[in-house]
């Protein structure tokens, strides 16, 4: 029998003080429940919450509403012990992506509560903006960090800004129409897992507008807090597995969400309009996220994307089962103590070592189906920051990425769209299509390949890509894992290119 908490959500107040940007799973298992569990230590209502869905589909903003914006969240320390809290801190969602089901023809509309939206985020109510839209969400160039102009949602947002698409679009219309009517500026605080991720926003909101009004993006530039973030609680995608667990404790929620027990939140504190009190639920708030960030990126997420691409390639479908390996473990214990680790720069008395078995405890929580797929997403987007900004300083300071360079072997194979016993896949990132066409124009040169790959400065640095060792490194190791397979890549890894 499991040990089964379960928690109701507290009554909803009407008093909305935080609009959340991207309604996906991760925001309704993470800050949605440290703020329902604020508001029901504290009694505090002032911070009720409305949530918009900037892309994907209008059905779960449609589901949230007739559900009454309540929806549960299991919470697994192991396949026998489950926390299942019920959140009722959502208390608005609104959609504003494309609506494909608007007309046949399936260009869909756009927008559909955008007004609603850009209302709620000018109103003297709303203190706090916080945003989950991943990596690619802030249009940036992942490498040097400028505004992708030419992004047709980023160039649509530039000719229409009253309409926006982006959420550095919303964000500046919001913020212009708050000027306008005198009101103060709401504080905007990043939730992703990017590097100095509140910085990345503040670039991305202040560009888009200097193509609108140069004086805005002064007073955005000089007036806006945007606090740094970190965040990190594992949220698989849901699977009928998990529906089908929860329904046997007796929970029949299509809105629900499944995660890890473990949960952690790290902020900046710089909110001048206020914000809860929510230290009081373990929010670490202190004066510099950046070690952490830095630290969680390459280490924690550093990890996931090394048995997204290497477990991939090799058929296995999660997490659990990649680390119930012991090879793929001892790959990642030396990726985070002799890679990641030696490149960070952390406070006194921080213990790495401690942390990488921590998170080697985590990932092998047999309760969740972290699909490896999903982790694999967007690859171009996540790997500056989890892997080569950190090869880069550990090269420059002497030492060696063996594991980091058989990574980006395998994440350049995995994107060819096949794993290694010929099973195809989809390659969802934004530069899917330019990888198929490098795959098909040197399909039979491995070196030119490999070139063409980390000749990408919009992703991999250019100082790596010049580095001679490391590109034969990453040349070698595709080599290995296309002709022998995963296990002689791993079993030869200290092997001379």
């Amino acid at each position: 029998m499991k040990d089964v908490t379960r928690i109701s959500a507290v009554a909803p107040t009407g008093r909305i003080g935080i609009v959340h940007l991207g309604l996906g799973a991760f925001h309704r298992a993470h800050q949605a429940v440290y703020l329902e569990r604020y508001r029901q230590r504290s009694g505090d209502g002032a911070w009720g919450v409305s949530s918009a869905n900037l892309r994907g589909g209008v059905a779960l903003v449609d589901a949230l509403r007739d559900a009454g914006y309540h929806y549960h969240v299991a919470e697994y320390a192991d396949r026998d012990h489950v926390t299942l809290r019920e959140i009722g801190v959502i208390e608005e969602a609104l959609f504003t992506g494309q609506d494909k089901r608007a007309d046949r023809d399936g260009d869909g509309q756009w927008g559909r509560d955008l007004e609603a939206l850009l209302m709620r985020m000018a109103s003297p109510d709303t203190r706090l903006v916080t945003l989950t839209v991943t990596e690619k969400g802030y249009f940036l160039n992942p490498a040097e960090g400028s505004l992708l102009r030419d992004d047709p949602l980023v160039a649509h947002d530039i000719d229409h800004p009253q309409a926006p698409r982006t959420a550095p679009g919303i964000l500046v219309e919001a913020l212009a129409r708050r000027r306008r009517a005198g009101v103060p500026p709401f504080t905007v605080l990043c939730c992703d897992n990017m590097p100095n991720n509140g910085k990345r926003t503040r670039t991305a909101v202040v560009q888009l507008a200097a193509c609108r009004d140069g004086e805005l993006a002064a007073w955005i530039e000089r007036e806006v807090a945007f606090p740094c973030s970190m965040v990190d609680r594992i949220v698989p995608a849901m699977t009928e597995v998990d529906f089908a667990r929860l329904a046997e404790l007796g929970v029949e929620d299509p809105n629900a969400v499944v995660g890890e027990a473990f949960s952690q939140w790290v902020v900046e504190d710089d909110f001048p309009l206020g914000r809860p009190a929510w230290e009081g639920e373990g929010v670490e708030m202190v004066a510099d996220v950046a070690p952490f960030e830095t630290m969680k990126l390459r280490m924690l997420n550093g990890s996931h994307s090394l048995l997204a691409y290497l477990g991939a390639l090799d058929a296995i479908e999660t997490v659990f089962d990649a680390v119930s390996r012991d090879d793929l473990v001892a790959l990642l214990h030396r990726y985070m103590l002799s890679e990641a680790a030696p490149t960070l720069a952390m406070p006194a008395g921080t213990d790495l070592e401690g942390y990488a078995e921590q998170l080697l405890y985590r990932f092998a929580n047999d309760s969740l189906r972290h699909r490896l797929q999903q982790i694999a997403m967007d690859g171009s987007q996540k790997l500056p920051q989890r892997w080569l900004h950190g090869a880069l300083a550990r090269l420059e300071a002497g030492g060696q990425v063996p594991c980091t360079a058989l990574g980006v072997a395998a994440w350049i194979r995995y994107t060819g769209g096949s794993d290694l016993h010929g099973n195809v896949h989809a390659v969802d990132d934004p530069m899917a299509g330019t990888f198929a066409l490098l795959h098909e124009t040197h399909a039979e040169d491995v070196e030119a390949l490999v070139l063409a790959f980390l000749e990408f400065d919009a992703v991999v640095p250019p100082a790596l890509a010049e580095h001679a060792g490391f590109v034969a490194s990453v040349v070698s190791a595709y080599r290995r894992l296309t002709t022998l397979g995963l296990d002689a890549a791993l079993a030869q890894l200290d092997v001379p290119t």
